[in-house]
């Protein structure tokens, strides 16, 4: 580890004139640095760091957030040592925390993923469907809809037409929601929340992805729902979306937000 000289530190900072680390506040009596403002080398860093926890507590504030970009990955040894813990980690950077007040309430990382399938029917009455490819040995019919996580900033009608449309190369047009599930202990031990969607399909000839899916096609619903291979919630999701109608994405007059912000769902 790369050794600090203290006093070199101190002194080299008060002639740029700096006394703390630059920071924002937030309404909850916390502070975030500035990561774009941090200094550029360990032997600024230091000093300033500690000069700013003693100013935080000082004046009152309870919890101090310091990302850290991977370029200055040197900085967390050192803020791991002035008491910051790790909170959560991008491809770029790290995010530490550290209270200021014992008790000091954190929250908590993202603990969810989300995810996205699709109930796609024909005019035939037939059910699209995938075997994916990490099922294909074990389980070669196990037919399922086809879905997946969504992208970040993704909407919930995008992403489940892409992954249709990647998974399968059908292009669809989006009808409802026909139902979601709530589990626990999914990838990365995080919870998952998925989503059903009721899509039309716009094609028919089917383009699998090659690197995910082993076998795509059109099966007949009433196949589907009396096959003993089929999993007893992909047959009631199959169901709900026949039986109902579902939610439909909505605009919500006098609700004062950006469309590319967010969805809203209601029953019809």
């Amino acid at each position: 580890m790369h050794r600090v000289n203290w006093h070199e530190c101190v002194s080299s900072c008060k002639l740029l004139g700096m006394s703390h680390l630059e920071f924002t506040t937030d309404p909850f009596g916390g502070v975030t640095t500035v990561t774009e403002a941090l200094p550029d080398s360990l032997e600024h860093f230091v000093p300033l760091l500690q000069d700013s926890l003693s100013h935080w507590a000082s004046h009152g504030y309870r919890l101090a957030w310091l990302k850290v970009p991977i370029a200055k990955s040197e900085f967390i040894p050192q803020a791991v040592a002035a008491g910051f813990v790790f909170h959560h980690a991008e491809e770029g950077y790290v995010m530490l925390t550290r209270r200021l007040v014992e008790g000091a309430f954190v929250p908590i990382n993202a603990s969810h993923t989300i995810g996205a399938g699709a109930v796609v029917i024909n005019e035939a009455r037939e059910l699209l469907v995938v075997v994916e490819k990490y099922h294909a040995k074990d389980r070669p019919n196990f037919y399922k809809m086809p879905g997946g996580m969504l992208n970040p900033g993704e909407h919930l009608i995008e992403g489940a037409m892409r992954e249709v449309l990647e998974e399968t190369g059908i292009r669809t047009r989006f009808e409802s929601v026909a139902c979601f599930r709530h589990q626990h202990g999914n990838l990365f031990g995080k919870s998952n929340i998925y989503f059903v969607c009721r899509l039309a399909p716009l094609s028919t000839e089917i383009t699998l992805d090659p690197d995910e899916i082993a076998e795509a096609r059109w099966m007949p619903v009433d196949e589907y729902l009396s096959s003993e291979h089929i999993h007893v919630f992909n047959k009631h999701i199959v169901r709900t979306a026949i039986d109902y109608k579902g939610n439909v994405p909505i605009v919500l007059e006098g609700y004062k937000a950006e469309l590319a912000m967010m969805e809203i769902f209601t029953s019809t």
